[in-house]
């Protein structure tokens, strides 16, 4: 039997999610999904398409609510908070974001702050500054002035993330921030957010690069058909068995010399392909 997820100490939980269950459109998604998140580390998501992993993210982000299940956010049950309080709590990064034709990325980034206004208040001068923070600290003010129209895939990506700083909420939580990204970008964006986790923000991300995941997580939570099985250091958890029971392949994980491949047997082969991470 799969190994289940290990939480972490309760003192240090900033999330504890336990029994999540989500069914779409009559259709089980989640079967009793669990997650923790401690103060300061990053976690990656992993698992086959169709796991529940955005499902997962969604949920315990307040986007979709739980059919079954709890969800607790610095001990306190996710049901019980109200919007802003939950915008406080933690901030969430979509796949993609909506392009609107003559919006800035500065523009982008303050509609981001509104998350923590009261309705029909105005930014204050502490709303300004945050609002410049989020763009230094996602790399983002050398263009801050520019269309969104006009960005790369990669900058794109790091204006989502200057949208979620905005919030200065204490998690971030990212639904695939390197999905469709070349090398470049997908370096770039996964140490903008191990910079981020060594600045003190805690952060929560799905993956499906397997050797990324492992190269730049503290902890990746393996999610298979709506539940969570594994949770830990990721040469642990991605084990050669875990990867054939989990993808159905024949790999394993190596690192060396602080890279991390993922060795492959394609065709039937021995697995001396590598697909490496950044």
């Amino acid at each position: 039997m799969a190994a289940a997820a290990q939480p972490g100490p309760a003192a240090a939980a900033l999330l504890r999610a336990r029994g999540v269950e989500i069914a779409l459109g009559g259709t089980p998604i989640l079967r009793g999904a669990d997650l923790d998140l401690e103060a300061g580390e990053l976690v990656a998501i992993v698992g086959p398409n169709g796991a529940g992993k955005s499902t997962l993210v969604r949920a315990i982000s307040g986007l979709l609510h739980p059919d079954a299940g709890s969800v607790l956010w610095s001990g306190r049950e996710m049901r019980e908070m109200r919007g802003r309080e939950l915008a406080r709590a933690r901030a969430f990064v979509p796949q993609r974001m909506p392009v609107p034709a003559g919006i800035s990325v500065r523009e982008a980034v303050t509609i981001g702050r509104s998350a923590r206004l009261r309705p029909l208040t105005r930014l204050t001068g502490d709303d300004h500054e945050g609002i410049e923070r989020a763009l230094q600290r996602a790399g983002v003010e050398r263009f801050a002035e520019r269309a969104l129209s006009t960005l790369s895939g990669g900058e794109l990506q790091r204006v989502q993330v200057a949208i979620g700083l905005a919030q200065e909420a204490p998690v971030l939580i990212a639904d695939e921030p390197t999905s469709q990204l070349d090398l470049g970008a997908t370096v770039g964006i996964a140490t903008l957010f191990r910079e981020l986790v060594g600045d003190g923000l805690t952060a929560l991300v799905v993956v499906h690069d397997l050797a990324l995941a492992a190269a730049v997580a503290d902890r990746v939570v393996v999610v298979a058909e709506g539940r969570t099985v594994a949770a830990g250091r990721p040469l642990e958890v991605l084990t050669p068995a875990r990867l054939a029971e989990t993808w159905g392949a024949d790999a394993r994980l190596v690192e060396r010399d602080g890279r991390t491949a993922l060795h492959v047997a394609w065709l039937g082969q021995e697995p001396n392909t590598d697909v490496r991470a950044p």
